[in-house]
């Protein structure tokens, strides 16, 4: 008689599964928030496109030796061009945008508003994935942008300002990115994927910031490395937290940058962010769970 699989077993495991998925998580967000910190330090004494360029440049070593651990220096020759072109765009676009909100609004703010991107990535997939959305998700994303609103603060005086408009803009880059990922994931490995966008980023962030370039201040070589080092656990984190876990169940974990802004923003900075920032970012949070949670059910429904 042959042995069947105990399902209490089963749920134990991937119960273990999905919470070693949160952990990861949680670490990536920690490690992304202090790289966030860092690029908001450099970016009030160097231009946007530069911090881009030292993005890219600090990265770069480690991604390196990483594909070099990972013995994938075959798989990072085979890509599809054109995309990857328009990530590297996307990516630079994303970063100089976020670098410049930085000078302007706190971690906080920024996160608080940039949190759009999962609502926005859920209504691109329909106009460029044909992905369907019924009306209950439609109404989250009309609830998710709401949130935005109220963010970037319904009085006269403060409406729409540049900082919120640039984290806006650097949310939508990030949401298409991300979209054009899926599509390229289909073909290419997630170490060209990385490899290429460091790479790409790196040179053409430091052709278009040249004209401009100023000179790294010895006591930002610190900040340099941490922001190597942070942006690269980071990505390792996030691709630990996705590979085994549920990504309804980990993806809302995302949103502990939120707390990760508010403890920075006060160590480094001394300020908290206001009460119509908290509104709404609880509102945005609310209708990406939502929407991530409504996209598990969809799948399980089709795929049981």
């Amino acid at each position: 008689m042959a042995c069947q699989p105990h399902p209490q077993g089963d749920f134990l495991t991937v119960r273990s599964q999905n919470l070693r998925s949160i952990y990861a998580m949680l670490f990536a967000v920690a490690m992304f928030s202090l790289m966030d910190s860092a690029l908001k330090l450099l970016s009030f004494h160097y231009p946007a496109l530069q911090v881009t360029a030292l993005r890219a440049l600090s990265s770069l070593p480690l991604v390196c030796l990483y594909v070099a651990w990972r013995g994938a220096y075959k798989t990072v020759l085979k890509v599809r061009w054109s995309l990857h072109l328009l990530r590297c765009a996307l990516g630079i676009s994303m970063i100089s945008l976020f670098a410049y909100a930085l000078k302007l609004l706190s971690l906080a703010e920024a996160y608080s508003i940039f949190f759009i991107a999962p609502t926005l990535i859920t209504a691109l997939s329909v106009f460029i994935l044909k992905e369907r959305v019924d009306a209950a998700r439609w109404c989250a994303i009309a609830v998710g942008m709401g949130g935005v609103l109220v963010v970037l603060r319904p009085e006269a005086g403060n409406f729409l300002s540049l900082g919120g408009l640039a984290v806006l803009a650097a949310a939508a880059c990030y949401a298409v990115s991300a979209i054009v990922g899926r599509v390229l994931s289909r073909t290419d490995s997630s170490e060209s994927m990385i490899l290429w966008l460091m790479l790409m980023m790196a040179i053409v962030g430091v052709a278009l910031s040249a004209p401009a370039w100023v000179a790294i201040r010895a006591e930002d070589w610190w900040v340099l490395a941490g922001l190597a080092l942070s942006g690269f656990l980071g990505q390792l984190g996030i691709t630990e937290a996705f590979r085994n876990g549920k990504a309804s169940s980990v993806a809302p974990f995302e949103y502990s940058a939120l707390a990760w802004g508010v403890g920075l923003d006060w160590l480094l900075w001394h300020t908290l962010p206001d009460r119509y920032t908290l509104l709404g970012a609880a509102i945005i949070i609310a209708s990406g769970v939502y929407l991530i949670r409504r996209e598990a059910v969809h799948v399980e429904s089709e795929h049981p």
